[in-house]
């Protein structure tokens, strides 16, 4: 048996794309009578690097009140068509049957279901009725790379049938108007909605995903999350990240490489998560790396924003789209609540 391998990776966007300026500019007559030193802060804006993002409804939505069971209605209906869009080119590019589909693993925080999701995508796709199912929710940002983490090694006891990986995040949906803390207003100028897909299979012809790393720092359930509300999701993450990334990101990897056997001189590659200018920058500097390494992560990030769990796939969908096999090992990485890192090795 071979390698498990990413046959294939599509995304898709809702349909309301808006500048990082028009956004802003919602933000700062929303907030203007409620919170204290907002022009101080707006400028979070224009240092995160985003220049667009796409959201599940127009702006005039968010400027009204939504109860949590109306945006996760909302959410059920876009997550839906999103999650069959991009399904369905990864799908087509893979260019398998159905039959040939044994799981569908389901990665979302921002909304929840119950059924999941993924059990009407498996009826639309027209997959078999006995396709195996695992909805995982609540890895927020780190949900991508865990995602494929697990499809790797599910798809060794599938008995060479694929696995398919979707992450869908409307994170817009989240908003709370009502909130006026400066965590709620760095989330606003961060995040946004999509969609990814991937089909892993053994042999698949395909980047080959090696091993992987998962990391839960003890005690830091504070860094990142949601707070319920009655009105929803309210974001929850520390301004301490990008240090917590500088203390620790080295000797992370240090460890994985170690259990991997790996040389770091040897990790060309690198797609990460881009949770913002500022985790980028801390990628960076921690691992050493020049400007040209995480050029994907933030061609993405200016595209896209945050979309959390799915954001890393649309980072590893531009890599493969412009860089040729060359049999060297790649890192993903990504950061998320527990507070956890997780990190998978990879060769193209």
């Amino acid at each position: 048996m071979g390698n498990p391998q990413i046959v294939s990776v599509a995304t898709a966007i809702p349909p309301y794309t808006l500048r990082q300026e028009e956004i802003k500019e919602f933000v700062a007559t929303l907030f203007q009578t409620k919170m204290a030193h907002l022009e101080r802060l707006l400028p979070v804006f224009e240092n995160g690097l985003i220049k667009v993002r796409h959201l599940s409804r127009p702006l005039a939505w968010y400027q009204e009140g939504h109860s949590f069971a109306e945006a996760n209605k909302t959410y059920e209906e876009t997550a839906l068509t999103l999650a069959e869009e991009a399904a369905a080119k990864a799908i087509k590019q893979a260019g398998i049957r159905s039959d040939e589909i044994g799981m569908v693993i389901y990665i979302s925080s921002t909304g929840i279901a119950t059924p999941t999701v993924d059990a009407k995508i498996i009826q639309r796709l027209g997959l078999s009725p006995h396709t195996a199912r695992v909805p995982i929710w609540g890895l927020g940002c780190a949900g991508g790379v865990v995602g494929l983490a697990r499809a790797s090694e599910l798809a060794q006891v599938l008995h060479g049938k694929a696995v398919l990986l979707i992450a869908v995040e409307l994170c817009s949906l989240t908003f709370q108007r009502n909130d006026y803390s400066k965590a709620n207003l760095v989330g606003t100028s961060l995040f946004g909605d999509g969609a990814a897909a991937a089909l892993i299979a053994v042999d698949g012809g395909g980047p080959a995903i090696c091993d992987s790393y998962s990391t839960l720092f003890p005690a830091t359930e504070d860094i990142m999350g949601w707070d319920v509300a009655e009105s929803g999701l309210k974001v929850r993450f520390s301004r301490d990240i990008p240090s917590i990334i500088r203390k620790n990101l080295p000797a992370l990897t240090g460890e994985a490489y170690d259990k991997w056997d790996v040389d770091s001189n040897s990790v060309q590659h690198f797609v990460v998560h881009p949770g913002g200018a500022k985790v980028l920058e801390a990628y960076a500097d921690s691992l050493k790396l020049s400007d040209d390494k995480l050029d994907h992560a933030y061609r993405v990030l200016a595209s896209y924003g945050n979309m959390s769990s799915a954001t890393v796939l649309f980072v590893l969908n531009s890599f493969l789209a412009s860089t040729p096999p060359s049999k060297e090992y790649g890192l993903m990485l990504a950061l998320g609540p527990g507070f956890s890192a997780e990190q998978v090795l990879f060769k193209w």
